[in-house]
């Protein structure tokens, strides 16, 4: 139980970190991807999908650390999330020519762990 909660704060902080950047900071954040906002729409776009999308997520996790009724629940979410985030970034490497594109790379690594780590503290929770 140690390790799925340290993994779940990990992940809290990360998202938390991540979702304030990019509803504070969206061209900044966009750009690191080497994405454009051209106008106010695109901006809120980001804010909303990226920041809150996240924020909403670490919330989530949040609540699991506290309610141990939901542990499963987060580590099942991340698993998902991180692994569909995972495939279609495989998918949109593949798609455009990927094997220059570093940030993209560097994010698929950070799914990749993501989900074997969330995946490895949901195995210990279903032994408990």
């Amino acid at each position: 139980m140690l390790f799925a909660r340290v993994v779940l704060l990990l992940q809290l902080l990360a998202l938390t970190g991540l979702g304030l950047a990019y509803f504070i900071l969206p061209h900044e954040m966009a750009n690191l991807s080497g994405m454009l906002l051209m106008a106010p729409a695109a901006a809120t776009d980001v804010r909303a999908y990226y920041g809150g999308l996240q924020l909403g997520l670490a919330a989530f996790i949040g609540l699991s650390l506290v309610r141990l009724d939901l542990m499963r629940a987060a580590l099942t979410l991340l698993v998902l999330v991180y692994s569909a985030l995972a495939l279609a970034r495989i998918g949109g490497l593949w798609l455009d020519g990927g094997a220059q594109q570093t940030f993209n790379l560097y994010a698929l690594l950070l799914e990749v762990v993501s989900v074997g780590l969330c995946f490895w503290a949901l195995r210990g929770l279903q032994r408990v």
